[in-house]
C-alpha cells in the first residue's frame, strides 16, 4: 500500500508523484478534508493559524510525521501529537540565506546605500572604503545554515570561526562562545530558536563585542534582546544587519526603523526564486526515507 500524504499545493502533488510508494494528495487548512485523510501518515503543512492546525490534526488518525518546508521548527515544538514524528526541510534554505548575509556585509562595508545616495543628488563623492576581505567573522550555529555561510564567507577572504551546541573538529563549542566576541569583527547569528537561544543576545553579549563590530540576524528576531541592541546601535558603537526582528512584522513606529547603523529587511533572507523547489526536493527525499521504512535525516529531537 502506498504511503498517503496530504501536501499543501500542486508543487507538491508534482514533487511527491515522482516518489515511488507515496501517493501524494492536495488539502487545504479552510476546506473539509478529503477523505483520502482518513489513511494520511504523513503531512506537509501549508500556511495556517493555530485553531486550523489543531483542528486538521485532531483529524488525522494514521498521522505517523509532520515533514515541514522550512528549516524552523519553534511553531511546532510542543504541539505534535505523541508518536508523531517531526522533520524539518534542512539543506533547502541555508544557500540562499547565506547569501543575504554576505550580501549585506558587502553592502555595509562597500557603502553601497551611501552611494546609491550619491546617484541621486548627482553626487561624485570618491573615497575608499572598507572590505569583507580579512574581516574576522564569528558564526554561531554550526548546522546547514552556519556552514553555507562559511564556504560563502571563505571565497571572499574573510576568516571564519563556527560556533555549534558541541564542540568537534572546526566547531568550538557554546560555551566558549563569551570569550570569542572580542576577537571577531562581525557575529552571524545562524542558530534555531530554542529555550537556550531565547534572549541569547542580551547587553552582556553586546558588550563584549568590539567597537564597530557589525551584527548579524539571520536566525529568529527573539534570539535578539531588541532594546540592548537599540541602545548599542544609538550609542553609535555598533551595527546591525536584521533579518528578522522582536517583534515581527516591525511595527510602523518602532525606534528599530530608525536607529542609525542598521540594514533592515522584511524576514526575505530566505525568500528567492526556485525556494519551493529546493523545499520540496527535500521534503520528497525525506518522504522517500519514510516510505522505505527509514527514519527521516531532519527528524526533530526534543528541541531540536
Amino acid at each position: 500500500m502506498p504511503v498517503t500524504v496530504l501536501v499543501p499545493d500542486e508543487d507538491g502533488l508534482r514533487a511527491l508523484g515522482e516518489v515511488a510508494g507515496v501517493r501524494p494528495v492536495r488539502y487545504s487548512w479552510r476546506e473539509p478534508l478529503p477523505p483520502e485523510a482518513a489513511d494520511a501518515e504523513v503531512l506537509v503543512p501549508g500556511a495556517h493559524r493555530p485553531e486550523e492546525r489543531d483542528a486538521v490534526l485532531g483529524a488525522l488518525p494514521n498521522l505517523r510525521l509532520i515533514q515541514l518546508l522550512s528549516a524552523g521548527a519553534e511553531n511546532w515544538i510542543g504541539t505534535v501529537p505523541d508518536g508523531v514524528l517531526l522533520s524539518t526541510c534542512r539543506g533547502a534554505h541555508g544557500g540562499s540565506t547565506a547569501e543575504w548575509v554576505v550580501a549585506v556585509l558587502l553592502s555595509i562595508y562597500r557603502e553601497l546605500p551611501g552611494f546609491a545616495a550619491d546617484q541621486a543628488a548627482h553626487r561624485w563623492n570618491l573615497h575608499a572604503t572598507d572590505t569583507l576581505q580579512d574581516k574576522r567573522v564569528l558564526v554561531v550555529g554550526a548546522g546547514d545554515l552556519g556552514k553555507q555561510l562559511q564556504r560563502r564567507l571563505t571565497a571572499f577572504d574573510a576568516r571564519v570561526t563556527l560556533v555549534g551546541v558541541s564542540g568537534r573538529a572546526g566547531v568550538h563549542p557554546v560555551d566558549e562562545l563569551p570569550g570569542l566576541l572580542g576577537g571577531h569583527d562581525v557575529v552571524a547569528l545562524m542558530v534555531p530558536l530554542t529555550s537556550r537561544t531565547r534572549g541569547m543576545v542580551d547587553a552582556k553579549f553586546l558588550a563584549a563585542m568590539p567597537d564597530g563590530a557589525i551584527l548579524v540576524n539571520a536566525a529568529r528576531g527573539p534570539v535578539v534582546d531588541t532594546d540592548a541592541l537599540l541602545a548599542e546601535l544609538t550609542a553609535g558603537r555598533l551595527r546591525a544587519a536584521l533579518d528578522v526582528t522582536d517583534p515581527e512584522p516591525l511595527p510602523p513606529d518602532h525606534p528599530l526603523w530608525t536607529a542609525p547603523n542598521v540594514v533592515l529587511t522584511p524576514h526575505v533572507a530566505g525568500s528567492v526564486r526556485g525556494s519551493k523547489r529546493r523545499s520540496y526536493a527535500v521534503v520528497a527525499a525525506e518522504i522517500a526515507r519514510y516510505a522505505g521504512g527509514e527514519l527521516p535525516q531532519n527528524l526533530v529531537h526534543g528541541e531540536y
